[in-house]
């Protein structure tokens, strides 16, 4: 089974892949934490990698499609893979498919966790975490017992830096130009569904299974 995960930032894809990959024993492949690994290991891709990263540049595809293709090729890809964070776009769509027809394989569902925008705003912005544990609160959602206090440490919680409003607009913007004409490319292709992502975590991954049951048999 190959599956994309498509999905605005704030929609509960991690959450979701990490189900996915438990149920259907395949691999969660995050090209953040491919390249991550790359540029620890210091290997040719992930050293020209960090070149651009260091100057807070985009990697190009032609990067980014070389460091999937070597890992799309490992043993533990031969039944399948989820793709999160790739591709983003069509130049690299085109390029994954390229190198999956030249192996007799093709993708099985993309799959597009959508969320209203107005509740991704509410869930990223109101997100806040304490510097000294690591704890996690959401002020609508989560609140600490004591308002901006930990319940754990008692230390004051803050709001990361990710999750301020003009932050967390930019990063929804950029998501819209990046995956629109991603949306397209797979709808063309009849391998595109959507998911209800508002709902509870379990009564989402309901819907993915629905989803997939036709895939997997």
């Amino acid at each position: 089974m190959k599956i994309i995960l498509l999905g605005p930032p704030g929609a509960g894809k991690g959450t979701q892949a990490k189900f996915i990959s438990e149920k259907y024993f395949i691999p969660h492949i995050s090209t953040g934490d491919i390249f991550r690994k790359n540029i620890s290991e210091k290997t040719p891709l992930g050293i020209e990698a960090k070149k651009y990263l260091d100057e807070g540049k985009l990697v190009p595809d032609e990067v980014t499609i070389n460091i999937m293709k070597n890992r799309l090729g490992m043993d533990d890809c031969k039944n399948g893979f989820l793709l999160d964070g790739f591709p983003r776009t069509v130049t690299q769509a085109k390029a994954l498919d390229l190198f999956l027809n030249g192996i007799d394989q093709q993708i099985d569902k993309v799959l597009l966790i959508d969320v209203p925008k107005g509740l991704i705003f509410d869930r990223m912005t109101g997100r806040r975490v304490c510097p000294s544990c690591g704890a996690s609160y959401h002020i609508k959602f989560n609140p600490p017992k004591i308002e901006g206090k930990c319940d754990v440490c008692n230390s004051d919680i803050v709001q990361r830096k990710d999750d301020t409003q003009s932050t967390v607009k930019d990063r929804l913007d950029v998501y819209d130009k990046q995956t629109e004409p991603l949306i397209g490319y797979y709808k063309s292709q009849g391998v595109l569904s959507i998911v209800n992502g508002t709902g509870e975590i379990n009564e989402v991954f309901q819907n993915v299974k629905n989803i997939l049951k036709d895939i997997h048999r």
